[in-house]
């Protein structure tokens, strides 16, 4: 069985607008020491299905299961989930300086953490395993900064206090929320590099969301791409790279900068992502693909087996031979799709 099994989790939320359809039938898997990056633009459904996961999104209408170790995250009363919060399952947020209070040390706040999941702990055992863990993740001086204010750290230093957290009590699952997204480009690598290290010194599996098929070549093992609250394509990361299937794929990676001079410039998908309250007939990415059919609009394609590898997946009505595929591709485009390296 799967450290992690979500079977089509469906997320919504009644508004005065009318009902948002925030995650529409997402299902994935994430085995021990894995790591699965689920992608997509801002507003697919990445970030609301893993708090709806980790029991963060109150008042939202959910239906399907989230199996850990065999346990419905989804069905746990509030006391149950709080142990396992933190204890067995550790979360990064995209903006960590809103995750820290503001009036309470960095330390304090790890100490806290520690001491409430681990009741035979000290103050000053807390103290001492909270300077370990900000040595781990490159902290200076730490057993100094420890005392210092959120407001006090730079932005790349948050990011690691909120890992430090976050590992804090060796967590089997950590699920990491856009962790690079406002951090320069080298603080990006530095924090990736941390979380591998990490994971691989306790053996946690990861979730890493986010918006960049780039980070995602760096750390990946298996690939889920989502759009519109919806899976479009998912893969083992080399397969995805190399032979992906969906044109919404296909949309990211020409978005990446290239290697080689294969292309002067970068491609940008046309359009909008679709309003998840008035959800489009037939598939979600219609209004905006390239190779758009009749049947695409008015009938959604299940995801469905796509290619020669296994657990490559795709929800989309092109055909599911390369060669076919491709010559499709050809007449659209009067050119080969540019072929991304992972």
């Amino acid at each position: 069985m799967a450290l992690l099994e979500v079977d089509n989790l469906r997320v919504s939320f009644r508004t005065d607008d009318g009902i948002v359809r925030a995650v529409r039938g997402l299902s994935f898997q994430v085995e021990p020491g894995q790591t699965l990056g689920i992608v997509g633009e801002s507003g697919s459904g990445k970030s609301v299905a893993t708090q709806t996961i980790m029991g963060l999104t109150r008042g939202a209408a959910v239906e399907g299961r989230a199996l850990f170790e065999g346990a419905d995250l989804l069905t746990m009363s509030r006391e149950e989930m709080s142990r396992i919060r933190g204890a067995q399952i550790g979360m990064i947020f995209q903006d960590p300086l809103s995750s820290l209070h503001p009036f309470y040390k960095v330390g304090w706040q790890i100490i806290e953490m520690i001491r409430l999941h681990d009741k035979g702990a000290s103050r000053a055992d807390a103290r001492k395993r909270a300077i370990e863990l900000l040595q781990l993740v490159g902290i200076p001086q730490a057993s100094r900064r420890i005392d210092d204010y959120p407001h006090q750290f730079s932005g790349g230093m948050r990011q690691r206090a909120m890992i430090a957290m976050a590992m804090a009590l060796n967590p089997k699952l950590l699920i990491a929320d856009e962790p690079t997204t406002a951090l320069d480009v080298t603080v990006q690598a530095q924090v990736l590099q941390m979380i591998n290290r990490l994971q691989e010194e306790f053996g946690t599996a990861v979730i890493l969301i986010t918006h960049d098929l780039g980070v995602i070549a760096d750390v990946a093992d298996d690939v889920v791409v989502m759009y519109g609250g919806m899976v479009m394509e998912q893969a083992d990361r080399l397969t995805l790279f190399k032979d992906y299937h969906h044109p919404y794929t296909e949309g990211l990676l020409q978005s990446l900068p290239a290697y080689g001079g294969e292309r002067e410039r970068l491609r940008s998908i046309p359009g909008t992502p679709p309003s998840p309250i008035n959800v489009p007939p037939g598939c979600p990415f219609a209004p905006r693909c390239p190779y758009v059919m009749d049947k695409c609009r008015a009938e959604q394609p299940p995801l469905a087996a796509a290619g020669n590898e296994p657990g490559h997946m795709s929800a989309c009505w092109l055909p599911r031979e390369p060669a076919a595929r491709q010559e499709l591709r050809r007449k659209v485009t009067q050119a080969p799709p540019v072929s991304a390296q992972a």
